[in-house]
Formats: structure tokens, sequence, C-alpha cells
């Protein structure tokens, strides 16, 4: 993506943020860019390499020590006071991926931290016995993402 294309999507996302929270404060509902925003946050913040919408597996590529890493990202708006026991949306552990990022957006949207957990912690995690959410549907709660994972970046 050029620099140019770049600026554009950041212009066209904070836009977009005003608006879900505007969504959000007048009705009480998300708007449901949550996935988006998080692709481009974690994009921008670890330079990551966005594939092509609907890329079966994963959102985003990234090069390490000569070696392509395949990456999911699942992002989570976590509100002020809102309940525990938040959980992902499904991850499809049946394609290609190398590790699972979660980005943590506050109430504005804005990226606080990203977790990152490999393929072969969030297969052991979803495979044992539990929640018919996290056994049937791949659903993680957050709080048991990072307690898999490793944090890879959080705001100051």
């Amino acid at each position: 993506m050029t620099s140019d294309m770049q600026s554009e999507v950041m212009e066209i996302l904070h836009e977009a943020k005003r608006l879900a929270q505007r969504y959000r404060h007048t009705t009480g509902k998300p708007l449901g860019i949550t996935g988006e925003v998080a692709e481009y946050e974690a994009a921008r913040i670890l330079g990551l390499k966005l594939t092509p919408a609907r890329q079966a597996g994963y959102d985003a590529i990234e090069e390490r020590h000569g070696t392509l890493h395949r990456l999911q990202i699942k992002g989570r708006c976590i509100l002020p006071n809102c309940k525990p026991g938040q959980r992902l949306g499904s991850i499809d552990i049946e394609q290609d991926l190398d590790s699972v990022l979660l980005v943590l957006l506050n109430e504005n949207f804005d990226a606080t931290a990203i977790y990152e957990a490999d393929r072969q912690n969030v297969l052991a995690a979803l495979s044992t016995p539990g929640s018919k959410a996290m056994n049937e549907r791949g659903a993680l709660g957050v709080a048991k993402f990072k307690a898999i994972g490793r944090l890879r970046w959080r705001a100051e």
C-alpha cells in the first residue's frame, strides 16, 4: 500500500471511529467496525502487510527471520465498566495460520494493547473440554487469550 493510500485509509478510519462512537452513544449498540479497525491498527503499529479482503484463514503477513508468518487478527472493543468474560469472534483453525493477534481497543476505537498466541496454544485452548462457545464456535475469552498469548505492544 502506498503512503498516499495509507493516509487515505487512516483518514477514513478516523471518520468511521467517530461515527461508530456516535452510533453507540445514540443507540447503545456497536456499529460493527471493530474487526476492520483492529486489522489496520495492527498493521500500522506492528508493520504488518494486510492480505486482500476475504483471504481464507489469515488477515496479515509478517516477515520473521526470512519466513512469512500468517496472522489472523481479532479485535475487541473494551468499554469502561464492561462485564468480565468478553469473548473474541470465532477463530478459524481449519485454515492456514501461524498465530492469532488480539487487538484491544478502547471506547474511542484506539488500540490499547496487542497480544499474540501461536497456533499450537490456540488449538490446545480450543480443544480443552469446556464451554460450547469455545469448543464448537472457536470463541476464546479475552482473559484466556491473554493467558495463552504474549503481549506484543501496549499503548503508553
